[in-house]
């Protein structure tokens, strides 16, 4: 059975992290790390409590994301990213890495869009974003994407071969491109979703949070989309 290290970016999460560690199944998986990107509020503190291992990372959500996955266990081949809010289900990650175990898919995103999300869970902003990227994603590389969810699994291995570079919220989409351009297996599989259960989301809990996130992943897309690589199979 393959080895699986959870990674959990966290900035001011302490309401929810909690919760989210102790739902953990240690059972199956090698660890679960939290980095705290920064936080005010303890997040580290309640995460440690909790039963995770803690890192630190400088700002940004994309720098916490691969401090995770440098900071993981050396036999971990998978490795499995989520939010600390508490609005991604670990519960449904067998299925979320199922594809990669069975060796049918290199990288597997979890999709919000095709699953069932709690009232309130995302804005029509959100949804809208997720609906125009994965038709820009399929104009320009011909791969169909419904999200760009945090909730994903990727082999290690496959994620060190991708060079991620992008160290804010563009990281996510950042990761998609990069996965259609480097000819990985990629699946969609529709996950459930529901509100966070406490805190501030840091991209749409206001409107000038929401534009700086749609900046950057504009900026993300154009800089990465339109830079095509020779596919080589994961």
């Amino acid at each position: 059975m393959s080895q699986i290290s959870i990674i959990i970016p966290a900035l001011n999460e302490a309401e929810s992290i909690g919760r989210v560690v102790g739902e953990m199944p240690w059972g199956r998986i090698a660890e679960c790390i939290v980095v705290d990107n920064g936080s005010t509020d303890g997040t580290g503190e309640v995460a440690r409590a909790a039963g995770a291992r803690v890192v630190e990372s400088p700002r940004g959500y994309g720098a916490a994301c691969r401090a995770g996955a440098e900071a993981a266990l050396a036999m971990s081949d998978i490795l499995v990213f989520m939010d600390g809010d508490g609005s991604d289900v670990i519960a449904e990650l067998d299925r979320l890495v199922g594809p990669i175990e069975g060796d049918e898919a290199d990288f597997v995103i979890g999709s919000r869009m095709r699953g069932r999300r709690e009232p309130g869970s995302m804005l029509a902003s959100q949804v809208f974003a997720g609906w125009m990227v994965g038709k820009l994603l399929w104009l320009t590389q011909g791969v169909r994407y419904t999200d760009m969810g945090p909730f994903r699994a990727i082999r290690r291995s496959c994620l060190e071969r991708l060079q991620m570079s992008e160290m804010t919220y563009g990281w996510n989409l950042e990761m998609q491109l990069r996965a259609c351009q480097y000819g990985l297996r990629i699946v969609e599989i529709a996950v459930d979703y529901r509100r966070r259960i406490g805190g501030t989301s840091k991209v749409s809990g206001d409107l000038g949070a929401s534009l700086r996130a749609a900046v950057r992943i504009l900026e993300v897309l154009l800089r990465t989309g339109l830079s095509r690589r020779p596919k080589q199979r994961g």
